[in-house]
């Protein structure tokens, strides 16, 4: 898929399939491909600055999976470093904006942070379930583009998109006790079958994009890969490693768990799963947002320490959980 062979190591940057380029930009002779019909909302994300596929219309939402989020609640929620310099990159929560945190990892975000870094190697501290796949794709490209050294250390859980942005390192280590999942893109779609057709053949692009990043950071067969991605695989620590999607453990004595964080990442995730539920039952996200917030109120808002998202939620906990087992 890559314009040209590639040693192992860092994946490069996808442009084409079978010598055709990817969804991205449309070329002035080409007209965008249309929205699928079956696909309920709009991208969440802007402008990209790479070349790895993003769909032409952006009108797709890539979103964790609600079992995705209950497994990060099990290993993931409150993980944290016990320290960090200032050339280290944080991604704890969604990858994308998030609504209920009042937070954002983003490619602009991610950027940022790499222009007040500088011409250094860096750290990137991972603790996601996922979110925005194609913000996790524009994460991936501006991390390779860093001209120093990448180690990214995964401390519970690097999911879906964040599995992606994961394979941007030079060196990646994982806790022992911590999670890589890799799965398709996941989106919420609403229609007949003709619709879900239409919303299978938008997507293969991107499936396949993913998997030659993976075969590319692991040197496995790409073939391989697709059968993980379609089981959905979960690997530990040491499985990753045995599979190529890292180098090494992560000492236990660099992570630890953050009570108050993992009280507000608890609260925070019962608020993003509802609104999964909601969407999935046919709801827009605006709509699933605004019913949510006639129960709690307003929104997480955005707090000094970046690392306790949705600190305030945290005594919502309980009744949102409640009524989101009504739903399941």
């Amino acid at each position: 898929m890559t314009d040209k062979p590639q040693a192992l190591g860092k994946p490069a940057a996808v442009r084409t399939l079978n010598d055709r380029p990817l969804p991205g930009k449309p070329a002035p002779v080409t007209a965008a491909p249309p929205r699928p019909r079956g696909v309920a909302g709009k991208v969440m994300g802007r402008e990209r600055p790479s070349a790895l596929p993003m769909p032409a219309t952006r009108e797709v939402y890539a979103l964790s999976k609600p079992n995705v989020l209950d497994r990060w609640n099990e290993v993931g929620a409150g993980v944290r470093a016990v320290a960090r310099g200032d050339n280290v990159i944080t991604m704890f929560g969604d990858i994308g904006h998030d609504y209920w945190a009042g937070t954002e990892i983003t490619a602009k975000s991610v950027t940022s942070q790499l222009r007040a870094i500088g011409d250094r190697d860096i750290e990137v501290h991972i603790n996601s379930g996922g979110g925005d796949m194609f913000e996790g794709i524009a994460i991936f490209n501006v991390l390779r583009e860093h001209p120093q050294n990448v180690t990214i250390k995964v401390m519970g859980m690097a999911a879906s998109a964040a599995s992606v942005i994961a394979m941007a390192g030079d060196t990646i280590e994982i806790g022992a006790a911590s999670f890589l999942m890799i799965h398709n893109c996941w989106v919420g779609a609403v229609g007949n079958r003709h619709d879900m057709i239409e919303v299978a053949a938008f997507l293969e692009p991107f499936d396949r994009a993913m998997a030659e990043t993976y075969a590319a950071r692991t040197g496995s067969d790409v073939a391989e890969v697709v059968k993980w991605m379609d089981a959905e695989t979960w690997m530990s620590g040491s499985v990753a490693i045995d599979r190529g999607f890292a180098q090494a453990l992560l000492a236990a004595d660099q992570v630890t768990v953050d009570e108050a964080a993992k009280a507000a990442d608890l609260a925070t995730n019962e608020l993003r799963a509802m609104e999964l539920t909601l969407v999935a039952a046919g709801h827009t996200r605006s709509d699933a947002r605004a019913r949510i917030n006639k129960i709690k109120g307003t929104p997480g808002a955005a707090h000094d320490d970046v690392d306790t998202p949705g600190a305030a939620d945290t005594e919502l906990a309980l009744p949102l959980a409640g009524l989101l087992d009504a739903f399941r």
